[in-house]
């Protein structure tokens, strides 16, 4: 079941926002997005964001190398056409698929995905925490300086396809989820660096309060569209 936000009335806006009770199954989410982007592209539906989370998976980006599959019976893999490597996702992880029509807003993946990022900090920022960009690591990454003077791990992840303009996938924060299950891959190809979530970082934090934070920080980095 989909419900709206509670913080506004979302019937409206757009993009719509929805949020979803119960963990959804990766394919219906994958077929209700390819349908979503269609109707978008066509004029026929609004742009998107969707709040959710998963059963505990494993997806296989554009990017994945098999090596980096480490325990391949743990949970069940979907190779998607999402850009990037391997990724975990499962309950108290919030995964936000962004449908947006970049032609109405501005036609430039790089652009995109750098406002993705921007969205992620702005969000993580709200809870006190400073989230960073490293060059030639994807995703959004925190010091561990308990753990050493070098140490940081990623807390948020990002791969995106693109069709006629349209975005979908999108991004993860991590919340609460198990920590262990991350250990079944190599996240996103990265082995020297670790993982972490907003409870691992000693925030206590509902889905609801990262909803509202990421609802509450979204216009200040896409804006709206033309």
């Amino acid at each position: 079941m989909v419900k709206p936000l509670s913080l506004a009335d979302t019937a409206t806006e757009n993009p719509e926002w929805r949020i979803s009770d119960a963990p959804v199954p990766y394919e219906v989410a994958v077929r209700e997005m390819e349908e979503r982007v269609a109707a978008i592209a066509e004029g026929r539906a609004p742009e998107l964001v969707w709040l959710l989370e998963h059963p505990p998976l494993y997806t296989a980006g554009t990017s994945a190398e098999e090596r980096d599959l480490v325990d391949p019976d743990r949970f069940p893999v979907f190779h998607t056409g999402r850009g990037g490597q391997y990724t975990y996702h499962g309950p108290g992880q919030r995964v936000a698929y962004v449908l947006l029509d970049l032609k109405r807003r501005t036609p430039d993946v790089r652009a995109f995905v750098g406002d993705l990022e921007r969205w992620l900090i702005a969000t993580l920022a709200e809870f006190n925490v400073t989230g960073e960009l490293r060059e030639g690591r994807v995703g959004v990454w925190v010091r561990r300086p308990e753990k050493g003077l070098t140490a940081e791990d990623k807390i948020a992840a990002i791969g995106v396809r693109i069709r006629k303009w349209v975005t979908f996938h999108g991004v993860s924060l991590n919340v609460d989820p198990d920590l262990d299950h991350f250990t079944g891959i190599v996240p996103c190809g990265i082995s020297q660096h670790g993982v972490t979530s907003l409870a691992d970082l000693g925030i206590t934090a509902t889905m609801s309060d990262v909803d509202i934070a990421l609802k509450r920080t979204f216009a200040d980095v896409f804006g709206t569209v033309r």
